[in-house]
């Protein structure tokens, strides 16, 4: 472990051109639950599984149950950054890091101070009127009883991608190109399941692919270097 820390430090230390691709477990030090780990969402007991009442017709069909599940189990806005979200947002003030391309819908990494961030699932922090478009907070979510409803009348979306819904086709460019343009990317707390987000690897061209997981990844042969542990500790020392 401390011979590959000490290789990452090195490219890190050699380069202005980094983007990183993140998932779930970047957050998950700031105590926000996975979803496929032992503890994580879809190991416990509901009446549907979360992936069922994550999903684009579960919301249409039973928007009031949606909404149980997802203020009880999806927001978590007393979250702070982490070790992992403040180096990050170190390495893009001192002009190493060009881009933050990530899968989760908590805004840590913007909290944390980064700018160019490429959320592919969207947030939690936006809501909009399905009706009349206006925006809405989060806590506007949270203090609304049963389904958040618009002052036009309409019902409150939040913007995020849910399952049987496509990815924002600008976040998705501009994620393809800052990965394709980067000397150097970092892969960090995903275990590349589930795509397409996990596809945009397939666009880098360089030879410093780096994967930081807890766990062994699809990706891993194809890595130039593999750091296992968890993301906070290991960025903690670079």
């Amino acid at each position: 472990m401390k011979e590959d820390i000490e290789k990452l430090k090195k490219i890190i230390d050699n380069t202005d051109n980094i983007v990183f691709f993140g998932g779930a477990g970047v957050s998950t030090e700031s105590n926000i639950p996975d979803f496929r780990s032992t503890d994580g969402l879809y190991n416990q007991k509901y009446k549907y599984t979360p992936e069922t009442i994550l999903s684009h017709s579960f919301y249409v069909k039973n928007t009031e149950e949606f909404y149980r599940f997802y203020k009880d189990k999806m927001l978590y806005l007393d979250a702070k950054p982490n070790a992992a979200h403040l180096k990050l947002a170190q390495w893009e003030k001192e002009g190493k890091l060009k881009a933050v391309v990530t899968q989760n819908i908590d805004g840590l990494h913007q909290n944390a101070g980064n700018k160019y961030v490429y959320e592919l699932h969207g947030s939690v922090l936006r809501n909009y009127c399905t009706r009349c478009g206006k925006f809405y907070d989060a806590e506007y979510i949270v203090h609304s009883d049963g389904v958040p409803k618009c002052e036009c009348g309409g019902v409150i979306k939040p913007d995020v991608v849910l399952y049987e819904e496509g990815l924002d086709q600008n976040v998705l460019r501009d994620s393809i190109n800052a990965i394709s343009n980067a000397d150097v990317v970092i892969v960090g707390g995903t275990s590349l399941a589930v795509y397409p987000a996990a596809g945009l690897i397939d666009y880098y061209r360089g030879d410093k692919l780096i994967l930081v997981n807890k766990t062994a990844t699809p990706m891993d042969k194809r890595a130039d270097l593999v750091v296992q542990g968890n993301i906070g500790e290991i960025f903690s020392q670079l």
